[in-house]
């Protein structure tokens, strides 16, 4: 079961274009951050959005499968980014609530409506760490 929107896009490109205006412009600007940040993880369509980079996971359950270590979605009253990287023990993304408080922070997804509600040294931060630490990995 997909728990995310579907998409038709085939590619982060594609993905980007059927986003409306102001949304896509946010997007676009947080696709361009996150690879430059992390230059090594490939951009690639994954649950219906961008994923960065592509890790085979397996858990003591045996469950198994492929995902990304970050990924970017254009929700309908939102921005989602999903660091996917455990570190001490403990999510990424929850160890930075304080320092992102106009963000709503989950265990991987950090929720926003705009880029300039965010401290993108901070999301550097992380996506630098969920590359060293992706989940499962």
């Amino acid at each position: 079961m997909n728990m995310f929107k579907p998409t038709a896009a085939k590619t982060p490109t594609e993905y980007i274009a059927m986003i409306e205006e102001p949304r896509r412009t946010e997007i676009k600007k947080l696709h361009a951050f996150i690879k430059k940040t992390v230059p090594n993880l490939k951009p690639l369509i994954m649950s219906g959005m961008i994923g960065y980079g592509k890790y085979h996971y397996r858990y003591a359950s045996g469950r198994e499968g492929e995902w990304s270590a970050i990924l970017l979605a254009s929700q309908k009253n939102y921005i989602s980014v999903y660091a996917c990287g455990v570190m001490n023990g403990k999510y990424v993304a929850e160890q930075y609530k304080k320092r992102l408080p106009k963000a709503n922070i989950g265990k991987s997804c950090i929720r926003f409506k705009k880029v300039e509600d965010i401290d993108l040294d901070v999301l550097r931060e992380i996506f630098l760490l969920v590359e060293k630490n992706p989940m499962g990995a």
